[in-house]
C-alpha cells in the first residue's frame, strides 16, 4: 500500500462504516468488503489503526471515546450482546446519572473481549423485544435498561433515585417500568422499585402513605397529634405532615417527602416555600424522605426521639 487513504478509495463504503461505527471495525467486516489480511497488516504496521482485540480494529491512534468504546464492546462480544443497564441509559438521555464505564449485557456463558472500561453482565432473560436500534448499535430500551440498572446496584436507595428520575425525564412511564419489572420476575430492589414508582404516581401503596403513627408507637414514642397527606399542585399525594404538641406549647413537626421531591423544580419550590413559611420560636420543622421511614426506621426515630426529648 502506498498511502493511508488506499484502502478508503478502494472501497468507499469503508468509509461509512467507519463513520457510523465511530472508527471502530472487525476483520470479518473488513473481510466481507475486501480489504485483505495484508491491507489491515500494512495500516497497522504503518501505526494508522490499532488492533484492541483479536478481532476488533481502530482505524485511527487518537483515544477511543464513549461512542467508540460501546461499538468496540458490541463488536467485541458474540451475536446477541447489547449495550445495557447505565450505558443504555446514557443513549437514551438520561440525566445527572454518568457512570464511567460501558456497560456491557451478553448471553449466560458467553466470552466477550474484555477492557477496563467495559463491566460485562451475563443474563438468561436477553430478549430480542426488548433491544432498540441506535444508529445501529443494540441496546436495551429505557425500561429494560433502567430496571437492569436499579437490580445491580447495592444501595437501595440508588434503585429508588433511578425509577424516579427516569420518569421525571420522561423518558419512560411508570406503567412501562411496572411492566418490566413484571416480565423480569425476581430480581434484586424489586420492591423499592416498585414502591418507588407507586410514590411518583401517589398510588394506594405510595410510600407517602406509611403509617408514620404506627412506626412511632412501635418505637415506644408518642402518636403524633395531627396527621394529614398533602396533595400538590397536580392532584397527588406527596408527603404526610405529623405534628406533636410539646410542654409550654411548642409544636414538634415532621413533612415526611415522596420521591417526588427528588425533582429538581419541586426540590427548589420546596426550599423556598419553607424559607417563606419558616418557622416560629415554638415550632421544630424537619423533613425525612419517606423512603428512610420504610427501609430504616430505627435511623428515623433516632431523629424523632432527639426532637421530642424522649
Amino acid at each position: 500500500m502506498t498511502g493511508s487513504r488506499d484502502v478508503y478509495m478502494k472501497v468507499p463504503v469503508l468509509r461509512e462504516i467507519i463513520r457510523r461505527q465511530h472508527g471502530v471495525v472487525t476483520r470479518t467486516q473488513l473481510g466481507a468488503l475486501g480489504v485483505g489480511h495484508h491491507e489491515v497488516a500494512c495500516h497497522l504496521a504503518a501505526l494508522r489503526w490499532r488492533a484492541l482485540s483479536e478481532q476488533v480494529l481502530v482505524t485511527h491512534r487518537g483515544p477511543l471515546h464513549r461512542a467508540g468504546r460501546r461499538w468496540a464492546a458490541v463488536l467485541g462480544a458474540p451475536r446477541g450482546s447489547v449495550i445495557g443497564s447505565w450505558s443504555a441509559l446514557e443513549v437514551d438521555g438520561l440525566q445527572g446519572w454518568h457512570r464511567e464505564p460501558i456497560h456491557l449485557v451478553v448471553p449466560r456463558g458467553a466470552y466477550p473481549d474484555r477492557h477496563p472500561w467495559l463491566v460485562v453482565h451475563e443474563s438468561r432473560r436477553l430478549r430480542d423485544e426488548d433491544v432498540v436500534d441506535a444508529g445501529g448499535l443494540p441496546v436495551h430500551g429505557v425500561a429494560r435498561a433502567a430496571v437492569d440498572a436499579a437490580a445491580w446496584q447495592r444501595s437501595w436507595r440508588t434503585a429508588a433515585g433511578l425509577m424516579a428520575a427516569v420518569v421525571q425525564q420522561r423518558l419512560a412511564t411508570t406503567d412501562d417500568l411496572f411492566a418490566m419489572l413484571d416480565a423480569v420476575g425476581k430480581v434484586r430492589h424489586r420492591k423499592v422499585m416498585r414502591l418507588a414508582l407507586a410514590d411518583v404516581v401517589g398510588g394506594a401503596d405510595s410510600l407517602a402513605e406509611i403509617d408514620f403513627a404506627r412506626l412511632c408507637r412501635d418505637g415506644g414514642l408518642p402518636e403524633p397529634s395531627r396527621q394529614a397527606v398533602r396533595v400538590d399542585a397536580r392532584g397527588r399525594r406527596r408527603f404526610l405532615d405529623v405534628e406533636w404538641r410539646l410542654p409550654g406549647g411548642r409544636r414538634f413537626v415532621v413533612e415526611i417527602d415522596g420521591v417526588g421531591h427528588l425533582e429538581r423544580d419541586r426540590w427548589y419550590d420546596d426550599l423556598l416555600r419553607d424559607a417563606e413559611i419558616g418557622a416560629d420560636a415554638a415550632t421544630v420543622r424537619v423533613r425525612l424522605p419517606a423512603m428512610a421511614a420504610r427501609y430504616e426506621p430505627e435511623r428515623v426515630l433516632a431523629v424523632v426521639r432527639h426532637h421530642l426529648g424522649w
